[in-house]
Order: structure tokens, then C-alpha cells, then sequence
């Protein structure tokens, strides 16, 4: 597998590393409420697609709290990893579930950025896996920290995105139907200015009814 080749629902997994409260309290290298929505997209992307979706969690009960429950509703039947370790890939578990995945791309985003999104990200290259960094859903504790850490696993070979070519690479083309109402649904929740554009051609160009919600206000 090359990194010359793009994502799609069948080479790749999405992983999403300690995201939860005390971690989120942390972070100072993006505004947390910018950073939620990425993750947010970044989730409801590999579920419209069926990508396989790891989720882990550090100390839930004696520091970090539990995974965000908005992650949780995404994903309601997937197991949850806890860990002692920062590093995730210090666990078999996890390890496990990403061998038992197939994918050779692997897809993170974690809290925080210069610890456990770049320990297991340069692991995981070591053991011969592909990383892509969504930078835009990672968060560390300082501007500098992420930064450093986002060049840090690049040097090593990692690959950066953000949520939203994260998507978009998925669907690749607006003929695919069967996801195409799905996505548009979450450009026009999540993604700000290009989710307004959209709701302006659909009801302004092609006339289709504004939404509901919106005539509501």
C-alpha cells in the first residue's frame, strides 16, 4: 500500500484517541468548540462510509472522565479500549484491534497531539503501518506543542489532513448516491462556510424548500 494512493472506506481505519473532558480542558492549540465539530465530522465521515472505528480512552475513572457521549451516539456499539498508558500502542489491546482491522492506513486523531496522537503515530509507522494525522481534529496544550508534534510525526513519515478531506476523499465523487445525501447532510451541519454555500445553491439556484429548522426561526 502506497500513500500515493487515496483513502477510501476499504484501505483505511479511524481511530480516535482520548477524547474526553479532562483531556479536552487541556488543549490551547485550537478553540475547543472548532476542535469538537472536526471530531464530530471526522466520526459521522466513518460511519456513513462503515470504516472501522477504533475508540480509546486513558484512566476514564480516576482523571479523564468518559468518552465524549456525542462519539459514544455515533458509535454506540463499539467497544471502548481503556488504558493505563499514554501511549496507546504500549496496549495489546489496541494493538490487537488495529491488526484485526486489515487496514494498513490508519487514520488518528487524539488528545492531546504531542502525546497521544504522535507516541502511537510513530509506532505504529515503526511496525509498518501508514499514519494520517487529522491535524484539525487533534488538540495539544499549546500552540507550540501541537505544532512540534505535527512536524515531528511528519518528519517520521505521517501523512497531515483534516476532517473534511477526510470526507470528501471518501465520497470522491457526487455520483456515488448511496452516501451523497448523507454527506451533503454533514457539510451543511459541520462545515461552515462551504455547508452555507450549499444550502444556498440548493434553495436559491435549484429551488429546493428551505429546511424546516430553519423556517422555524
Amino acid at each position: 500500500m502506497s500513500k500515493l494512493d487515496l483513502l477510501n472506506p476499504t484501505n483505511s481505519t479511524v481511530i480516535f484517541i482520548d477524547f474526553q473532558p479532562q483531556m479536552t480542558f487541556g488543549v490551547a492549540s485550537i478553540d475547543r468548540q472548532t476542535l469538537f465539530n472536526n471530531v464530530i465530522l471526522l466520526a459521522k465521515a466513518a460511519r456513513i462510509f462503515h470504516v472501522p472505528t477504533i475508540l480509546t480512552t486513558v484512566e476514564t475513572k480516576s482523571f479523564s472522565g468518559n468518552m465524549w457521549p456525542q462519539l459514544l451516539d455515533i458509535f454506540p456499539d463499539n467497544d471502548i479500549i481503556e488504558r493505563s498508558s499514554m501511549n496507546s500502542w504500549d496496549d495489546p489491546k489496541f494493538v490487537e484491534a488495529v491488526q484485526a482491522t486489515g487496514r494498513t492506513k490508519l487514520i488518528m486523531a487524539a488528545l492531546w497531539t504531542e502525546v497521544c496522537l504522535a507516541f502511537p503515530a510513530l509506532e505504529a509507522m515503526k511496525a509498518g503501518f501508514e499514519v494520517y494525522a487529522v491535524e484539525d481534529a487533534s488538540g495539544g496544550t499549546s500552540v507550540a506543542a501541537h505544532n512540534a508534534a505535527m512536524r515531528r510525526i511528519e518528519q517520521a513519515g505521517a501523512v497531515p489532513m483534516t476532517s473534511l478531506q477526510v470526507l470528501l476523499e471518501y465520497q470522491r465523487t457526487w455520483a456515488r448516491k448511496e452516501t451523497y445525501d448523507e454527506v451533503i447532510g454533514v457539510v451543511k451541519e459541520h462545515c461552515g462556510a462551504y455547508g452555507q454555500g450549499v444550502e444556498y445553491a440548493y434553495t436559491m439556484v435549484h429551488g429546493a424548500p428551505a429546511s424546516r429548522s430553519l423556517l422555524r426561526k
